[in-house]
């Protein structure tokens, strides 16, 4: 009898980089009509990570490794504030490309994703951590204790 297959949520290295645009495809491509296939995107998606996936980049990625098989993902960019001669914090962090597949959903698997980011962030002496929830991811980021900001102004360009 075989032992029954095991999720893991671990640091994404360079060698995951094609498992990545996969999902990134998959994820933005459910959004709406994709005005790129998946052959021009996939290559141009592997050029860009494959430089952003270092230990020491601005870019930090998780995945949720199901049994071998990459079935969920999240981004961080760590956003460099200017410098600062009071106790201000000099990162932001940035969560992006928060996807798993239907099949692992309501799992934990996203909350255990989503607590490695904010581990990190808490590591790396992070000010604020933002996103961009849809209506269906909002009810979960609330649960995880995201609020609306108060003290930020944006414009759509």
């Amino acid at each position: 009898m075989s032992a029954p297959p095991e999720s893991q949520i671990r640091r994404a290295t360079v060698a995951d980089a094609p498992s990545l645009a996969t999902l990134r495809y998959e994820f933005r491509a459910a959004t709406g009509p994709a005005i790129e296939t998946s052959e021009a995107f996939l290559p141009r998606f592997l050029e860009w990570a494959r430089t952003r996936l270092d230990d020491e980049g601005a870019w930090r990625v998780w995945v949720l490794d199901h049994d071998g098989t990459i079935v969920g993902n999240v981004w961080l960019q760590l956003v460099e504030k200017l410098p600062n001669p009071n106790v201000d914090r000099e990162l932001h962090g940035y969560v992006t490309n928060f996807f798993v597949r239907t099949e692992h959903r309501n799992s934990g698997a996203g909350s255990r994703l989503l607590h490695a980011v904010l581990e990190e962030c808490e590591r790396s002496n992070v000010d604020t951590v933002f996103l961009w929830p849809t209506e269906r991811s909002r009810a979960f980021y609330e649960r995880q204790g995201f609020v609306p900001p108060t003290d930020m102004l944006a414009r759509e360009v």
